[in-house]
């Protein structure tokens, strides 16, 4: 689609009356942290220790890198089409509109994964702290819970989410102080500062590590959330850029700060109990019970509040999927009279992630929902290389710098880290990317109509 017979729709859209601009850069910066959590990399420290070899900061650091880039992309995309759809609809507006459904549906993948990915961590976390309880029935427990409360149609407030956010705060921040406390007491200042985290020739191995960064950038995803206010914020040239930036580094920063205590305290990443829970292990050698029991709690409420979101989302995503025809109306598109809640799609996906967490890892969840996440990171450089390079936006001058160099940049940076998705991922993605491409033919005889429309603002 051109620039000129997109922009109308662009004006018209921040012109509606319903929206005012309210919304400060602390507010977005916030919002981000929220939706990113600052325990995001707290399930994946024990996997992604193994992977890397010991160099999980490292996964974090270079990960938070390719991240600030295309953070940048999309924030520059989302002042051209502040709408919700993120890399679908920059990709499509900023490319083509066939490709903006494939990264539609490769964005498809990572809603049906969330809830599957939530139910295996919180499944093998029930089972370890009741082990008596098998894991399929932690797994049904969970899955249970989640599917009644969406059912019910509840909804989690801003306020509980907020009370959640302060919590863990207060649980990190006293894992830092512990942390500390007892590498300086145990080695002095040389346990508190090390290089041995982040490079030792004996060990270091950047393909090793780029393929572990595979999995550690799932720490940044939901970033993209912040470009969905657009429409609502104060200066959004400014500030939705900016917030994105800057929600990407403080996550990077904060979560490298916990991962690398982690490190220092228990280096000995092949003696891990449970490789899914095992900074609650680093948080009981530094803090004790009430330290592990703390992590635990925050960790559990983050990941049911997050299968309890991502459920109901990709639930949601399907009910506006099945209502505009793109899939079968009369299942998919079929609302509860009582609750208002699409039912048939909650069971389906609560089904599906039951099954799922019995076949696969938390790893191999994490995997494949990155594959998805990022073709569309890559896309949306793409389209920035387009929009802001070669077709140049009127009223300003073309800038080798960030309109061709950065986002080229961030593309293959995303690139090289999707590259080293190991094989099973790229076999299942590969086999659900080829699926849209198939569908897509068929509903656009050959890609000679417009695709069809996959509306993100259900979710």
């Amino acid at each position: 689609m051109s620039e000129a017979s997109s922009q109308p729709s662009t004006i018209s859209t921040t012109a509606a009356p319903r929206l005012r601009r309210v919304l400060t850069l602390w507010d977005l910066i916030f919002y981000g942290i929220v939706l990113i959590q600052p325990t995001a990399p707290v399930p994946l420290f024990g996997v992604v220790q193994k992977l890397s070899r010991g160099y999980i900061v490292d996964t974090i650091l270079l990960a938070m890198l390719a991240m600030m880039i295309t953070a940048f992309s999309y924030g520059r995309m989302a002042t051209l089409y502040p709408a919700a759809g993120s890399a679908y609809t920059y990709v499509g507006r900023g490319l083509n509109p066939h490709l903006g459904f494939l990264a539609g549906w490769a964005m498809f993948l990572d809603y049906l994964l969330q809830p599957i990915l939530n139910a295996v961590w919180v499944s093998v976390g029930i089972h370890r702290l009741l082990p008596q309880l098998p894991y399929a029935a932690a797994a049904a427990l969970f899955i249970a819970l989640v599917l009644f409360l969406n059912l019910s149609g509840i909804r989690a407030t801003a306020r509980a989410n907020q009370v959640l956010l302060g919590f863990m705060f207060l649980v990190i921040g006293a894992f830092l102080i512990l942390a500390v406390r007892y590498l300086f007491g145990s080695q002095g200042w040389s346990g508190v500062f090390s290089v041995a985290p982040f490079y030792d020739p004996k060990t270091f191995s950047l393909p090793v590590i780029g393929q572990a960064t595979s999995l550690a950038a799932l720490t940044y995803i939901g970033f993209d959330g912040v470009t969905t206010l657009a429409e609502d914020v104060e200066n959004p040239k400014r500030n939705v850029l900016l917030a994105t930036v800057l929600v990407c580094l403080f996550t990077g920063l904060f979560g490298g700060l916990e991962v690398y205590l982690g490190q220092r305290v228990w280096p000995e990443y092949a003696s891990f109990i449970n490789l899914e829970t095992a900074f609650w292990d680093v948080c009981r050698r530094v803090g004790g019970v009430a330290l592990f029991g703390g992590m635990t709690a925050v960790t559990l409420l983050a990941c049911f509040g997050s299968g309890l979101t991502g459920t109901l989302g990709a639930a949601r995503l399907l009910f506006g999927m099945g209502r505009d025809n793109v899939l079968p109306r009369r299942f998919f598109g079929y609302l509860d009279p009582k609750h208002n809640t699409p039912r048939y799609n909650i069971l389906m996906i609560g089904v599906l992630a039951y099954v799922a967490s019995l076949l696969i890892t938390y790893e191999q969840a994490g995997e494949l929902l990155n594959f998805g996440a990022f073709l569309a990171f890559m896309g949306v450089n793409l389209a920035t290389v387009r929009q802001f390079y070669f077709l140049r936006q009127p009223g300003r001058e073309r800038r080798l710098l960030t309109d061709l160099l950065l986002p080229m940049f961030g593309f293959l940076f995303c690139a090289w880290i999707w590259w080293g998705l190991r094989t099973p991922a790229k076999v299942v993605g590969g086999t659900w990317f080829a699926l849209g491409l198939i569908y897509s033919a068929i509903k656009t005889h050959g890609f000679r109509r417009q695709p069809v429309m996959i509306d993100f603002k259900e979710t």
